[in-house]
């Protein structure tokens, strides 16, 4: 007759945990056919050269403004001219690190706010209308009391980018938290486990992938973060330099602008999503 030894019972448990948890987590890793990307990348290059080849023409042809609109061509010398005088290299990487900063500690403190949940059922249900009321709050009006607290410096840009990220990463941990198995739980307490074992062992696992899924659309709201506080006030930043070309009239400089920010929010849009798929890959391996 075999004996069954509960200690033992409860140390393989706890050391299978983390797969029993991740295992409904992985079904949200999407494994659908990815499209050719030699196909995808040749059409998106015949829309950019439509785009800005037919805004050169028509503005060639008369067809379009160019004191209103500018022209592609126009746009390019004044690029040159500005990564030639250097000031516009410090206006992106001031963005850059303002919204990078913003989403690394919005994303910390809002998994940490959403994973306490977890441990009280009462702290949930009083914290999280709070949460969801701060998310639905147009940033925009924040702004300048941001601002005026912390000054134009890169201070108030961190805070912004901060605030646009922990409320949405919050709400996908807290979205995680309720996904926990609670089969799991139940059969770890049983056997004697402690809340703080089975928070490092299944909690955590089984809402990794609501936290990683939700990377990529809060890089970008870091990034708006960052540049509305840098249009409410800045000295430096890629939100200032649209600003200032604004009041300027200088829409060469405005559309040199834009377009860089939307370079670089392509560019922390593909980083994020490498980071992304290797967070994925490396729990679905597990």
């Amino acid at each position: 007759m075999t004996v069954i030894n509960p200690a033992e019972v409860l140390r393989d448990l706890e050391r299978r945990a983390p797969q029993l948890a991740a295992r409904r987590g992985r079904r949200l890793i999407a494994t659908a056919k990815r499209p050719n990307p030699v196909l995808v990348g040749g059409l998106r290059v015949l829309v950019v050269v439509a785009i800005f080849g037919g805004w050169e023409l028509g503005v060639r042809l008369g067809l379009v403004n160019v004191f209103f609109w500018s022209s592609p061509s126009l746009v390019v010398d004044k690029a040159i001219q500005q990564f030639a005088a250097g000031s516009l290299w410090g206006d992106l990487l001031f963005t850059m690190t303002s919204a990078l900063t913003g989403f690394i500690l919005g994303t910390v403190l809002g998994t940490a706010l959403g994973l306490s949940f977890w441990w009280s059922a009462v702290y949930g249900k009083t914290v999280e209308p709070f949460v969801v009321m701060f998310e639905a709050i147009p940033k925009l009006a924040l702004a300048p009391i941001v601002v005026l607290v912390l000054g134009i410096g890169i201070e108030s840009k961190i805070a912004m980018a901060t605030g646009m990220v922990m409320a949405v990463q919050a709400l996908n941990a807290s979205a995680g938290v309720r996904t926990v198995d609670k089969d799991v739980v139940r059969m770890l307490n049983s056997l004697g486990a402690s809340r703080a074992k089975i928070f490092r062992s299944v909690v955590i696992p089984s809402t990794l992938p609501w936290i990683i899924s939700g990377l990529r659309v809060t890089i970008g709201l870091a990034l708006a973060g960052a540049i509305v506080g840098e249009f409410i006030g800045s000295d430096r930043g890629l939100g200032r330099l649209i600003v200032y070309a604004g009041s300027v009239y200088d829409i060469a400089l405005i559309w040199v602008g834009v377009f860089v920010l939307a370079i670089l929010s392509i560019a922390l849009y593909l980083l994020v999503g490498l980071v992304e798929r290797r967070l994925a890959h490396s729990l679905a391996a597990d």
